[in-house]
Protein backbone atom coordinates (compact mmCIF):
# COMPACT_ATOMS: atom_id res chain seq x y z
CA UNK A 1 0.00 0.00 0.00
CA UNK A 2 1.28 3.38 -1.26
CA UNK A 3 2.57 5.48 2.09
CA UNK A 4 -0.53 8.52 0.87
CA UNK A 5 -3.33 5.71 0.76
CA UNK A 6 -1.80 4.32 4.07
CA UNK A 7 -2.14 8.12 5.53
CA UNK A 8 -5.25 9.10 3.90
CA UNK A 9 -7.27 5.43 5.50
CA UNK A 10 -5.69 6.30 8.96
CA UNK A 11 -6.85 10.07 8.69
CA UNK A 12 -10.49 8.82 7.55
CA UNK A 13 -10.31 6.52 10.02
CA UNK A 14 -9.20 8.78 12.81
CA UNK A 15 -11.78 12.10 11.66
CA UNK A 16 -14.40 9.12 11.34
CA UNK A 17 -13.56 8.23 15.28
CA UNK A 18 -13.65 12.20 15.99
CA UNK A 19 -16.54 12.61 14.49
CA UNK A 20 -18.45 9.65 16.36
CA UNK A 21 -17.49 11.31 19.34
CA UNK A 22 -18.71 14.93 18.66
CA UNK A 23 -22.29 13.48 17.39
CA UNK A 24 -22.65 11.54 20.74
CA UNK A 25 -21.27 14.51 22.72
CA UNK A 26 -24.09 15.96 20.78
CA UNK A 27 -26.55 13.49 21.47
CA UNK A 28 -25.78 13.51 25.51
CA UNK A 29 -23.81 10.04 25.43
CA UNK A 30 -20.03 10.61 25.18
CA UNK A 31 -20.33 13.91 28.61
CA UNK A 32 -16.95 15.60 29.19
CA UNK A 33 -13.80 13.94 30.52
CA UNK A 34 -11.55 16.05 32.10
CA UNK A 35 -12.42 19.41 30.44
CA UNK A 36 -13.08 16.84 27.04
CA UNK A 37 -15.95 15.12 25.31
CA UNK A 38 -15.35 10.90 26.40
CA UNK A 39 -14.96 8.39 24.51
CA UNK A 40 -17.67 6.41 25.65
CA UNK A 41 -16.86 3.02 23.87
CA UNK A 42 -14.36 0.07 25.22
CA UNK A 43 -12.57 0.07 22.43
CA UNK A 44 -11.35 2.22 19.82
CA UNK A 45 -8.96 1.18 16.17
CA UNK A 46 -5.88 -0.28 16.68
CA UNK A 47 -4.16 2.36 13.96
CA UNK A 48 -0.64 0.95 15.25
CA UNK A 49 -1.78 -1.97 13.62
CA UNK A 50 -2.26 -0.54 10.45
CA UNK A 51 0.89 0.99 10.45
CA UNK A 52 3.38 -1.77 10.94
CA UNK A 53 0.98 -4.62 8.75
CA UNK A 54 0.54 -4.04 5.31
CA UNK A 55 -1.96 -6.80 4.86
CA UNK A 56 -4.15 -5.84 7.27
CA UNK A 57 -4.50 -2.85 6.06
CA UNK A 58 -5.38 -3.59 2.57
CA UNK A 59 -7.80 -5.96 3.90
CA UNK A 60 -9.16 -3.21 6.03
CA UNK A 61 -9.61 -0.52 3.14
CA UNK A 62 -11.61 -3.59 1.34
CA UNK A 63 -13.57 -4.25 3.80
CA UNK A 64 -14.61 0.14 3.67
CA UNK A 65 -14.75 -0.04 0.00
CA UNK A 66 -17.19 -3.03 0.06
CA UNK A 67 -19.14 -1.27 2.34
CA UNK A 68 -19.33 1.84 0.56
CA UNK A 69 -20.32 -0.36 -2.67
CA UNK A 70 -23.12 -2.06 -0.37
CA UNK A 71 -24.28 0.93 0.67
CA UNK A 72 -24.31 2.65 -3.09
CA UNK A 73 -26.42 -0.66 -4.05
CA UNK A 74 -28.86 -0.56 -0.80
CA UNK A 75 -29.62 3.47 -1.91
CA UNK A 76 -30.13 2.13 -5.49
CA UNK A 77 -32.22 -0.63 -4.49
CA UNK A 78 -34.53 1.85 -2.70
CA UNK A 79 -35.52 3.65 -5.53
CA UNK A 80 -35.38 1.13 -8.47
CA UNK A 81 -38.29 -1.00 -7.00
CA UNK A 82 -38.05 -3.34 -10.20
CA UNK A 83 -34.68 -4.58 -9.41
CA UNK A 84 -34.89 -4.05 -5.58
CA UNK A 85 -34.45 -7.56 -4.53
CA UNK A 86 -31.55 -8.56 -6.74
CA UNK A 87 -29.86 -5.52 -5.87
CA UNK A 88 -30.05 -6.43 -2.01
CA UNK A 89 -28.78 -9.71 -2.50
CA UNK A 90 -25.99 -8.33 -3.99
CA UNK A 91 -25.14 -5.89 -1.37
CA UNK A 92 -25.35 -8.82 1.09
CA UNK A 93 -23.28 -10.89 -0.91
CA UNK A 94 -20.77 -8.01 -0.96
CA UNK A 95 -20.94 -7.77 2.71
CA UNK A 96 -20.90 -11.33 2.78
CA UNK A 97 -17.50 -12.06 0.63
CA UNK A 98 -15.91 -9.30 2.07
CA UNK A 99 -12.27 -9.48 3.73
CA UNK A 100 -13.15 -8.45 6.88
CA UNK A 101 -10.17 -8.08 9.41
CA UNK A 102 -9.92 -9.74 12.76
CA UNK A 103 -11.30 -7.99 15.28
CA UNK A 104 -8.02 -8.41 17.63
CA UNK A 105 -5.91 -6.56 15.07
CA UNK A 106 -8.51 -3.94 14.06
CA UNK A 107 -9.71 -3.03 17.62
CA UNK A 108 -7.68 -1.89 20.75
CA UNK A 109 -8.50 -1.47 24.58
CA UNK A 110 -9.81 1.99 25.32
CA UNK A 111 -10.14 4.91 27.82
CA UNK A 112 -12.82 7.21 28.62
CA UNK A 113 -9.43 9.95 27.36
CA UNK A 114 -8.45 7.73 24.68
CA UNK A 115 -9.42 10.69 22.02
CA UNK A 116 -8.44 13.66 23.84
CA UNK A 117 -5.63 15.61 22.19
CA UNK A 118 -3.12 17.58 24.89
CA UNK A 119 -4.03 21.21 25.16
CA UNK A 120 -1.10 22.96 26.17
CA UNK A 121 0.21 24.18 23.14
CA UNK A 122 3.90 22.24 23.89
CA UNK A 123 4.06 25.79 25.43
CA UNK A 124 7.67 26.90 26.54
CA UNK A 125 6.71 28.14 30.33
CA UNK A 126 4.21 24.90 30.92
CA UNK A 127 7.68 22.56 30.03
CA UNK A 128 9.41 24.35 32.56
CA UNK A 129 6.58 23.84 34.87
CA UNK A 130 6.13 20.35 33.93
CA UNK A 131 10.19 19.85 34.46
CA UNK A 132 9.56 21.25 38.35
CA UNK A 133 6.45 18.83 39.13
CA UNK A 134 8.12 15.98 37.45
CA UNK A 135 11.21 16.36 40.14
CA UNK A 136 8.88 16.80 43.06
CA UNK A 137 6.08 13.74 42.15
CA UNK A 138 7.54 11.13 39.83
CA UNK A 139 11.47 11.39 39.67
CA UNK A 140 11.74 8.57 42.87
CA UNK A 141 11.00 6.45 40.74
CA UNK A 142 11.71 7.32 36.51
CA UNK A 143 14.50 8.94 37.83
CA UNK A 144 15.94 12.07 37.26
CA UNK A 145 17.16 10.83 33.17
CA UNK A 146 13.49 9.31 32.56
CA UNK A 147 15.37 5.69 32.43
CA UNK A 148 13.37 4.36 35.51
CA UNK A 149 16.28 3.95 37.53
CA UNK A 150 14.93 6.12 40.43
CA UNK A 151 15.33 5.12 44.14
CA UNK A 152 12.16 3.84 44.58
CA UNK A 153 12.11 1.86 41.42
CA UNK A 154 13.20 -1.73 42.56
CA UNK A 155 10.02 -2.07 45.33
CA UNK A 156 8.04 -1.62 42.29
CA UNK A 157 6.56 -4.59 41.19
CA UNK A 158 8.28 -4.09 37.25
CA UNK A 159 10.44 -1.53 36.55
CA UNK A 160 9.79 1.59 34.85
CA UNK A 161 9.30 1.86 31.29
CA UNK A 162 12.54 4.26 29.59
CA UNK A 163 10.77 7.33 29.23
CA UNK A 164 13.87 8.95 26.80
CA UNK A 165 13.11 6.86 23.31
CA UNK A 166 9.74 6.49 20.80
CA UNK A 167 7.28 5.62 24.18
CA UNK A 168 5.79 9.12 24.19
CA UNK A 169 5.29 9.34 20.31
CA UNK A 170 3.90 5.81 20.05
CA UNK A 171 1.00 6.25 22.43
CA UNK A 172 -2.00 8.54 22.03
CA UNK A 173 -1.75 11.77 24.12
CA UNK A 174 -4.96 10.64 25.69
CA UNK A 175 -4.22 7.36 26.63
CA UNK A 176 -0.59 8.94 28.11
CA UNK A 177 -2.60 11.03 30.27
CA UNK A 178 -5.02 8.65 31.66
CA UNK A 179 -2.10 6.10 32.58
CA UNK A 180 -0.19 8.97 34.60
CA UNK A 181 -3.36 10.03 36.23
CA UNK A 182 -5.12 6.87 36.94
CA UNK A 183 -1.61 4.53 36.96
CA UNK A 184 -1.43 1.16 35.44
CA UNK A 185 -1.51 -2.57 36.01
CA UNK A 186 -0.38 -5.85 34.95
CA UNK A 187 -2.86 -8.74 33.64
CA UNK A 188 -3.20 -9.92 37.03
CA UNK A 189 -4.68 -6.64 38.08
CA UNK A 190 -1.23 -5.52 40.49
CA UNK A 191 -0.80 -2.08 40.38
CA UNK A 192 2.35 -1.82 38.29
CA UNK A 193 2.65 2.75 38.45
CA UNK A 194 0.54 4.74 41.18
CA UNK A 195 -1.97 7.05 39.51
CA UNK A 196 -1.21 10.20 40.39
CA UNK A 197 -4.48 11.67 39.98
CA UNK A 198 -5.50 12.63 43.59
CA UNK A 199 -1.90 15.02 43.85
CA UNK A 200 -1.72 16.96 40.91
CA UNK A 201 -4.28 18.60 38.49
CA UNK A 202 -5.02 17.63 34.93
CA UNK A 203 -3.20 21.04 33.63
CA UNK A 204 -0.05 19.81 35.46
CA UNK A 205 -0.35 16.18 34.25
CA UNK A 206 -0.45 17.54 30.99
CA UNK A 207 2.84 19.78 31.54
CA UNK A 208 4.44 16.67 33.05
CA UNK A 209 4.05 15.19 29.43
CA UNK A 210 5.33 18.12 27.81
CA UNK A 211 8.32 18.39 29.77
CA UNK A 212 8.63 14.58 29.08
CA UNK A 213 8.50 15.24 25.31
CA UNK A 214 10.60 17.58 25.42
CA UNK A 215 13.58 15.64 27.62
CA UNK A 216 13.32 12.63 25.17
CA UNK A 217 13.75 14.89 22.04
CA UNK A 218 17.48 15.79 23.71
CA UNK A 219 18.07 12.46 24.67
CA UNK A 220 17.25 11.30 21.50
CA UNK A 221 19.55 14.50 19.72
CA UNK A 222 22.61 13.76 22.24
CA UNK A 223 22.38 9.85 21.67
CA UNK A 224 21.91 9.36 17.71
CA UNK A 225 22.65 13.24 16.22
CA UNK A 226 18.93 13.35 15.06
CA UNK A 227 15.43 13.83 16.21
CA UNK A 228 14.04 10.59 15.39
CA UNK A 229 10.52 12.08 16.19
CA UNK A 230 8.97 15.57 15.04
CA UNK A 231 9.67 17.83 17.71
CA UNK A 232 7.45 21.36 17.62
CA UNK A 233 9.27 24.61 18.65
CA UNK A 234 7.96 25.08 22.33
CA UNK A 235 5.80 27.68 22.52
CA UNK A 236 5.45 31.41 22.95
CA UNK A 237 4.45 34.89 22.84
CA UNK A 238 6.72 37.32 20.47
CA UNK A 239 7.13 40.47 19.42
CA UNK A 240 7.82 40.89 15.76
CA UNK A 241 8.66 44.11 14.52
CA UNK A 242 5.75 44.16 11.77
CA UNK A 243 3.61 44.01 14.66
CA UNK A 244 1.51 41.32 12.97
CA UNK A 245 2.25 38.42 15.37
CA UNK A 246 1.74 38.05 19.13
CA UNK A 247 2.62 33.95 19.14
CA UNK A 248 4.75 31.44 17.88
CA UNK A 249 2.02 29.50 16.66
CA UNK A 250 0.75 33.03 14.37
CA UNK A 251 4.60 31.98 12.58
CA UNK A 252 2.91 28.40 11.39
CA UNK A 253 3.01 28.86 7.46
CA UNK A 254 6.39 30.30 6.98
CA UNK A 255 10.12 29.10 8.16
CA UNK A 256 11.54 30.45 11.12
CA UNK A 257 14.92 30.46 12.10
CA UNK A 258 15.54 30.72 16.09
CA UNK A 259 19.18 32.34 17.33
CA UNK A 260 19.93 32.33 20.65
CA UNK A 261 22.25 35.36 21.28
CA UNK A 262 24.40 36.31 23.98
CA UNK A 263 28.15 37.22 24.96
CA UNK A 264 30.17 37.11 22.53
CA UNK A 265 28.06 35.26 19.81
CA UNK A 266 28.15 37.12 16.22
CA UNK A 267 24.72 38.62 15.89
CA UNK A 268 22.23 36.90 12.77
CA UNK A 269 21.17 39.07 9.88
CA UNK A 270 17.90 38.82 8.78
CA UNK A 271 16.97 36.60 5.52
CA UNK A 272 13.79 36.98 3.40
CA UNK A 273 13.93 32.90 3.23
CA UNK A 274 13.15 33.11 6.86
CA UNK A 275 11.41 34.97 9.94
CA UNK A 276 14.06 35.17 11.96
CA UNK A 277 13.38 35.04 16.18
CA UNK A 278 16.11 36.17 18.35
CA UNK A 279 16.13 34.71 21.44
CA UNK A 280 18.71 35.06 24.84
CA UNK A 281 20.24 38.06 25.43
CA UNK A 282 20.73 40.90 22.67
CA UNK A 283 23.94 42.95 23.14
CA UNK A 284 23.09 46.64 24.18
CA UNK A 285 21.42 48.31 20.85
CA UNK A 286 20.94 44.78 19.06
CA UNK A 287 17.59 44.78 17.19
CA UNK A 288 15.78 41.48 15.71
CA UNK A 289 12.75 40.46 13.42
CA UNK A 290 11.36 38.67 16.38
CA UNK A 291 11.57 38.46 19.82
CA UNK A 292 9.86 36.23 22.46
CA UNK A 293 8.19 38.03 25.29
CA UNK A 294 7.37 37.14 28.84
CA UNK A 295 9.38 34.54 30.31
CA UNK A 296 12.12 34.51 28.71
CA UNK A 297 14.21 31.83 31.17
CA UNK A 298 11.32 29.59 30.70
CA UNK A 299 12.02 29.78 26.86
CA UNK A 300 15.99 29.22 27.49
CA UNK A 301 15.33 25.89 29.27
CA UNK A 302 12.73 24.28 27.06
CA UNK A 303 15.32 24.93 24.19
CA UNK A 304 17.94 23.64 26.14
CA UNK A 305 15.80 20.07 26.85
CA UNK A 306 14.90 19.76 23.70
CA UNK A 307 18.72 20.27 22.60
CA UNK A 308 19.50 17.98 25.37
CA UNK A 309 22.47 20.46 26.16
CA UNK A 310 22.72 22.50 29.54
CA UNK A 311 21.29 26.18 29.48
CA UNK A 312 24.19 27.75 29.84
CA UNK A 313 25.57 26.43 26.76
CA UNK A 314 22.84 27.82 24.79
CA UNK A 315 24.39 31.26 23.03
CA UNK A 316 25.42 30.54 19.42
CA UNK A 317 22.56 27.45 18.64
CA UNK A 318 20.48 28.07 15.81
CA UNK A 319 17.06 26.09 14.92
CA UNK A 320 15.38 26.29 11.73
CA UNK A 321 11.73 25.43 11.76
CA UNK A 322 9.42 24.13 9.37
CA UNK A 323 6.33 25.89 7.56
CA UNK A 324 4.68 23.02 9.81
CA UNK A 325 6.17 24.56 12.91
CA UNK A 326 8.58 21.07 13.28
CA UNK A 327 11.98 21.61 14.41
CA UNK A 328 14.13 20.51 11.58
CA UNK A 329 17.88 21.70 11.62
CA UNK A 330 20.04 22.66 14.21
CA UNK A 331 22.99 24.99 13.73
CA UNK A 332 25.76 24.46 16.51
CA UNK A 333 27.51 27.96 18.22
CA UNK A 334 31.02 28.40 16.01
CA UNK A 335 29.72 26.93 13.07
CA UNK A 336 30.04 29.30 9.94
CA UNK A 337 27.57 28.12 7.37
CA UNK A 338 24.79 25.68 6.91
CA UNK A 339 24.41 22.68 5.46
CA UNK A 340 22.21 19.74 4.92
CA UNK A 341 23.66 17.39 7.25
CA UNK A 342 22.19 20.36 9.68
CA UNK A 343 18.97 18.60 8.83
CA UNK A 344 18.45 16.52 12.05
CA UNK A 345 14.94 15.69 11.63
CA UNK A 346 14.63 13.82 8.24
CA UNK A 347 12.07 11.86 5.89
CA UNK A 348 13.61 9.60 4.08
CA UNK A 349 11.09 9.77 0.82
CA UNK A 350 9.08 12.70 -0.65
CA UNK A 351 5.43 11.65 -0.30
CA UNK A 352 4.19 9.61 -3.29
CA UNK A 353 7.71 8.53 -4.40
CA UNK A 354 8.29 4.55 -4.35
CA UNK A 355 9.83 3.51 -0.99
CA UNK A 356 13.55 4.29 -1.19
CA UNK A 357 14.29 6.65 -3.86
CA UNK A 358 15.85 9.61 -2.45
CA UNK A 359 14.78 13.38 -3.23
CA UNK A 360 16.24 15.22 -5.99
CA UNK A 361 16.91 18.30 -4.47
CA UNK A 362 17.44 21.29 -7.22
CA UNK A 363 20.24 22.93 -7.34
CA UNK A 364 21.65 25.80 -5.51
CA UNK A 365 24.15 28.41 -5.97
CA UNK A 366 27.44 27.27 -5.01
CA UNK A 367 28.36 27.64 -0.92
CA UNK A 368 24.65 28.60 -0.30
CA UNK A 369 24.47 25.89 2.08
CA UNK A 370 21.17 27.66 3.61
CA UNK A 371 19.28 27.28 0.61
CA UNK A 372 19.86 23.41 -0.15
CA UNK A 373 19.10 22.90 3.35
CA UNK A 374 15.84 24.79 3.31
CA UNK A 375 14.86 22.96 -0.51
CA UNK A 376 15.57 20.10 1.40
CA UNK A 377 13.34 20.69 4.20
CA UNK A 378 10.76 21.41 2.28
CA UNK A 379 11.14 18.24 -0.68
CA UNK A 380 10.83 16.27 2.63
CA UNK A 381 8.05 17.31 5.11
CA UNK A 382 7.89 15.15 8.16
CA UNK A 383 4.48 13.88 9.76
CA UNK A 384 3.82 12.86 13.73
CA UNK A 385 1.81 9.90 14.19
CA UNK A 386 0.65 8.87 17.68
CA UNK A 387 -0.67 5.57 17.91
CA UNK A 388 -1.14 4.93 14.56
CA UNK A 389 -2.90 7.79 14.01
CA UNK A 390 -1.49 11.01 12.00
CA UNK A 391 -1.72 13.86 13.86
Amino acid sequence: MSPELLNGLLEGLHAAQQGLRALLHALGLAPEVHGQPGWPLAHRIAAEMLVVDAGHARRVLWSLACAGGALVLLAVALAWRRARWPLVALAITVLVLAPWPQAHLLLAPAVATSLHQSPTGFAAAGIVRGQATYQQHCVRCHGTDGRGEGPDAPQLVQWPPNLNGALLWKRLDGELFWRVREGMHNRAGVPTMPGVGGALSDAQIWEVLDYLQAHAAGQMLRESGTWDRPVRLPAMAVQCRQGDARHSRELVGQRVRVAVAGPGVQPVADDPRLVTLVAGVLPAGGDSECRPQADLHALDQALALVLGIPAAELPGYQLIVDRAGWLRARGQPGKAAWSEDDLVCRSTTVPGAPPDVPVAVAAVAPGDGLEALIRRMDAEPVRLTRGGFPH
